[in-house]
């Protein structure tokens, strides 16, 4: 099972890189919204460090979204998400090796651009820290979500649109969780909470999200 995981996720890993236009859009997406915002709103360093949470974080949870419905799009065009679905591995763990190549492309780089973009929002040291593990514990969840709303809309006309709608309400709790623990701490209260519900979360999304997927692709592809 740990070479058909591994197997998985190089081919998906090779696919992507190959199309490094996905990624590029990704993080080009993330560069400028986070970018852009401190022109249009106010130079002021007070007023940046309140909005650099939720700008963040509402940045990245857009970018990943970007690349969702391409996710088992082109293994349905060309017929190897039927073989996958036939093979005699359990699917869940096959889902779950391309959920994490689509994280390892797009999720992860958003992960390691974001010190360096909440740098203009005038974040101190200890607050970069902790955006970065909030986006190291929530955007694998965000790209869990997104596979289940991809699975499900997989085949239909207009899927990037519905993934959107079905996702974005889902991942509602990471986007309060992941913002607020930065915006805690800012505050001088605790995070260890917003911590633990992000790793519960994801805890949740890793158990239980590779069989939701399943599920979805079979009902699309069947």
């Amino acid at each position: 099972m740990a070479q058909v995981f591994l197997t998985v996720l190089h081919r998906d890993l090779q696919l992507a890189f190959r199309r490094r236009s996905d990624v590029w859009t990704t993080l080009f997406f993330f560069l400028m919204v986070c970018s852009l915002f401190p022109l249009a709103v106010s130079p002021e360093r007070e007023i940046l460090r309140q909005l650099a949470p939720g700008v963040l974080w509402v940045a990245a949870l857009l970018s990943s979204t970007l690349s969702l419905g391409r996710l088992f799009a082109h293994d349905h065009a060309d017929g190897s998400l039927e073989q996958l679905l036939l093979s005699p591995e359990p699917l869940g763990l096959i889902v779950l090796a391309k959920v994490l190549a689509h994280w390892l492309v797009s999720g992860l780089p958003l992960v390691a651009l974001s010190p360096l973009l909440a740098l203009q929002f005038y974040l101190p040291a200890d607050a970069i820290w902790l955006l970065l593990a909030t986006l190291l514990l929530g955007t694998p969840v965000l790209s869990l979500l997104g596979a289940i709303g991809a699975a499900l809309t997989l085949g239909l006309k207009g899927g990037g649109v519905l993934v959107n709608l079905l996702v974005l309400p889902l991942t509602t709790p990471v986007l309060i969780f992941g913002a607020g623990a930065v915006s805690a701490q800012a505050s001088g209260l605790g995070v260890a909470a917003h911590l633990y519900l992000l790793a519960a979360l994801l805890a949740a999304s890793v158990a239980l999200g590779p069989w939701a997927i399943a599920e979805g692709l079979k009902v699309s592809v069947g």
